[in-house]
């Protein structure tokens, strides 16, 4: 039986940033466009953890009953380590997406916007099939892909929408960047297992590039998150606050590009997570003061 220390680092806390930025950025958008709602918000804020602690235990689940798991570099796995039971782990992954699908139905609800419910089924089957079901994408190198959509265009704009019933340049361009970092996460994460991931037959993007080219696409989504920080600073002054948390950056580049891996790269995804977080933080609150 695993303890609850261990269910704790199976949900992965380390990436809970990438559900907590899009929807700190949207309510900055939203706030700017003089429509924030705390309620809505908080209710948006609770499908994003609740979905990403589900596609986190999903993934334990499926990778650990196909055995790519069995030696795997970073955070415990509770299926691929032995501490939980497949069904246990399974269970978890339902429960929290099932909790994920009420609390978005009760957005949707309340605010009125029924044309949401088929973004909500879209954002959990991508969550399931990420490495479920027979073919799933994560092993044909759509994850970053699908990160971005869903952690980045789908929640900051999603986020905006349900309080403004409209979007603008700004969202997409947080929409952009928090994408941009989010996907740079999963980068990092995939870098790191490149060697598992190729012996068991993952094929990740990051095992279709190769190490290499790996690197470099973390550098040029990094690079992206400031170059949208300058456009949306262009727009509104005080959203160039933002850029102090691109230098959060500097380091996990220098891992990076410094060609480290293994265990080395671990921090690397706690220092993208930070910094999207960051500017998700000082963006937002620029824009609400815009």
């Amino acid at each position: 039986m695993a303890t609850v220390a261990q269910w704790i680092e199976g949900a992965r806390p380390r990436t809970l940033p990438n559900a907590v930025a899009p929807v700190l950025a949207g309510a900055g958008v939203a706030a700017q466009l003089g429509a924030f709602s705390w309620w809505r918000t908080l209710l948006a804020l609770l499908v994003a953890l609740a979905l990403i602690v589900g596609v986190n235990y999903a993934n334990d689940y499926s990778d650990g009953v196909r055995g790519t798991d069995a030696d795997r570099v970073g955070p415990l796995r509770l299926v691929g380590s032995g501490a939980a039971l497949p069904i246990q782990v399974l269970t978890a992954a339902v429960s929290c997406l099932a909790a994920a699908a009420v609390f978005g139905l009760a957005l949707v609800v309340a605010t009125g916007h029924w044309r949401l419910l088929l973004l909500g089924g879209m954002c959990l089957a991508a969550a399931w099939f990420y490495t479920g079901g027979r073919s799933p994408y994560g092993y044909k190198g759509f994850g970053e892909v699908t990160v971005f959509v869903f952690f980045g265009l789908a929640a900051v704009l999603g986020t905006v929408y349900v309080q403004a019933g409209r979007l603008n340049w700004t969202a997409l361009g947080c929409a952009v960047a928090v994408g941009a970092l989010s996907s740079a996460v999963l980068v990092a994460n995939n870098l790191r297992d490149i060697p598992t991931d190729t012996e068991s037959g993952k094929r990740t993007l990051a095992v279709l590039l190769g190490d290499t080219r790996t690197r470099w696409l973390y550098v040029a989504l990094a690079a992206v998150s400031v170059l949208v920080t300058v456009a949306v600073g262009l727009a509104h002054p005080l959203a160039f606050v933002a850029l102090a948390a691109t230098l959060l950056l500097v380091k996990p580049v220098r891992v990076v590009v410094g060609g480290h891996t293994g265990l080395d790269l671990v921090p690397v995804l706690r220092d993208t997570g930070l910094a999207m977080l960051a500017w998700a933080v000082l963006a937002g609150v620029a824009l609400a003061f815009s």
